[in-house]
């Protein structure tokens, strides 16, 4: 019986120093396979990319890129493995498998952490329901298509500003003026400025058509103390609507940043 429960004791021990052992096993290959990526990439890759992933004259940034970032190892993998035909990313059909996968993985530690989407802070729905209706934003503002011309596109906004920063923009944002401009006669034209030099100007009316003046045919060129972005919202929208429709904007900023799957053209520059 003692015999019996030191070979107990002993069996235990072993499958205890086993799967403590197993982390450091996988640790090592990780760190091998990083340091083989690395001498695969620097001869192969690095002559387009750079030895930092960061682009150079004749590839793109993969490094810092995120659509590049948010493509699966398989789909890399792919990549490297055949190219992007009609592009200038060639096919590495003489790399082992092996190797595309260290590679992979070397890539995977120039470009860091992947960066984590933005919790919601409200309901998108109503959000884009407040944007097209309440608001009124899009009068002005268009996204993914939809709305005015007259202000910036939005489709893509959210994905480089945090929920505070958009918040703040749709309360305290003084930018751009509106423009009257009378011309000779009295007819008059309102809109905003996109070109003007010593002898002309162009306006865009709020319905997208522009309009060109010499300055020698306008009466008056009028610019509105108020700014072309309501100042009131801060009040006629209460917290929970500006959350949604922030909510709104961060939703459809993280649809349009999503890798399409048919082509993977994402080496390419855009």
């Amino acid at each position: 019986m003692l015999l019996l429960g030191l070979l107990a004791l002993c069996a235990v021990g072993s499958v205890a120093t086993s799967q403590m052992a197993q982390p450091r096993a996988r640790q090592k290959d990780s760190e091998a396979a990083s340091t083989l990526g690395k001498k695969t990439f620097a001869s192969t890759c690095a002559s387009c990319h750079g030895l930092d992933g960061r682009g150079g004259e004749r590839a793109p940034n993969i490094a810092e890129r995120p659509r590049v970032q948010q493509l699966s190892d398989a789909q890399l993998f792919h990549i490297i493995e055949n190219g992007i035909p009609g592009t200038g990313m060639p096919a590495f059909h003489a790399l082992e498998s092996p190797d595309i996968k260290a590679v992979v993985i070397y890539l995977r530690s120039l470009q860091g952490a992947k960066k984590p989407l933005n919790k919601l802070p409200g309901d998108p729905e109503h959000g884009e329901a407040i944007f097209f209706g309440k608001a009124g934003c899009s009068t002005c503002h268009m996204v993914t298509g939809k709305g005015g011309f007259i202000a910036s596109d939005l489709s893509k906004y959210a994905g480089s500003h945090a929920p505070d920063q958009i918040r703040n923009a749709i309360t305290n944002d003084n930018s751009g003026r509106v423009v009257m401009a009378t011309v000779r006669g009295g007819e008059k034209y309102s809109g905003r400025v996109r070109n003007e030099d010593n002898f002309s100007v162009q306006l865009q009316a709020l319905d997208g058509t522009f309009h060109f003046f010499e300055k020698s045919d306008l009466e008056g060129l009028e610019y509105s103390p108020q700014p072309l972005m309501p100042s009131d919202y801060g009040s006629t929208l209460n917290s929970t609507e500006l959350n949604d429709v922030v909510s709104y904007l961060m939703r459809v900023a993280n649809a349009s940043s999503a890798p399409p799957e048919p082509r993977m053209k994402e080496f390419e520059e855009e």
